[in-house]
């Protein structure tokens, strides 16, 4: 496993696990726990995911069990859109994170949506972090302009923003923005929530079998290594073990490239441009 450390001295493991569409608490904890058994030590949930208790009760299980420690383990959460109203809800809802965790801090506190108020909202969290609520804050789905406007407004850099990257959405001049201001770029569905025919696709795999790597494992060291962090997710031990199992090989600069020709330039899986998009979240919670 590689490391990165974040413009707070936080030092977050590059790959993580993501408990993304599992609202079953029994299969969170239950999954949650296997992956930190398996080796991952950075957590990814969230308020709008329903599942931060469990999350909470996997950590309490595998640090009784001597897996682990809390101090090895890197929790992110993030604030949901209906929380994002004011500097206040926005504080309240970390607190309201680290209760249902059943934790002091949170390594990673992050605004899910560039909606609401989000300049308050980051305020809210902002103050968190000043208290020790959290170890470092971010963004999540901000795209180059808004972010832009963010960096050079609030007093705090974001440390992360997570964005949909992979080899068919690779926003490389977003990835680019953030590196210039010290924001580490973390891929949500690196694995491009299994579209393309992407754990078949004939390029991926014929580069996997030079190494002995499957194309999700190319697709996923890609990513890790332009410098990306990533956060796959799979309910099943076997593919959560390959996912990540790769840290023992480097693609060359022309893997690196063919893997990204395959670029789309925008995305098949959310438009954030869409009005209806934004109507959506809105009415979710």
């Amino acid at each position: 496993m590689e490391f990165v450390i974040l413009n707070t001295g936080a030092k977050m493991p590059l790959e993580g696990f993501g408990v993304f569409q599992i609202p079953d608490a029994a299969e969170c904890e239950k999954v949650t726990y296997e992956a930190i058994k398996t080796g991952y030590r950075l957590i990814d949930t969230a308020t709008a995911y329903g599942n931060e208790e469990a999350v909470g009760k996997a950590v309490a299980r595998a640090i009784a069990d001597g897996i682990t420690t809390r101090e090895e383990l890197f929790i992110t959460t993030k604030v949901w859109v209906s929380d994002m109203k004011t500097e206040e809800t926005a504080y309240e809802a970390v607190k309201a994170c680290l209760k249902r965790l059943n934790m002091d801090y949170a390594d990673l506190i992050l605004l899910h949506q560039p909606m609401g108020d989000y300049f308050a909202a980051y305020r809210g969290i902002t103050k968190a972090y000043k208290e020790g609520l959290t170890k470092a804050i971010g963004v999540a789905n901000f795209y180059p302009a808004i972010l832009t406007n963010l960096c050079e407004t609030v007093e705090v850099i974001p440390a992360v923003n997570q964005v949909e990257l992979h080899p068919f959405f690779v926003q490389q001049s977003a990835v680019d923005n953030m590196k210039a201001y010290g924001v580490v770029p973390q891929a949500w569905g690196p694995l491009a929530e299994g579209k393309h025919g992407i754990f078949t696709d004939p390029e991926l795999t014929a580069i996997g079998k030079k190494y002995g790597k499957t194309a999700a494992q190319v697709a996923l060291k890609w990513n890790a290594q332009r410098g990306v962090s990533i956060i796959p997710k799979s309910v099943h031990v076997e593919r959560m073990a390959q996912n990540i199992d790769i840290w023992n090989f480097t693609l060359t600069e022309e893997e690196m490239q063919t893997i990204a020709a395959k670029d789309l330039g925008h995305s098949e899986i959310v438009n954030h441009n869409d009005p209806a998009f934004v109507k959506f979240i809105y009415n979710l919670h």
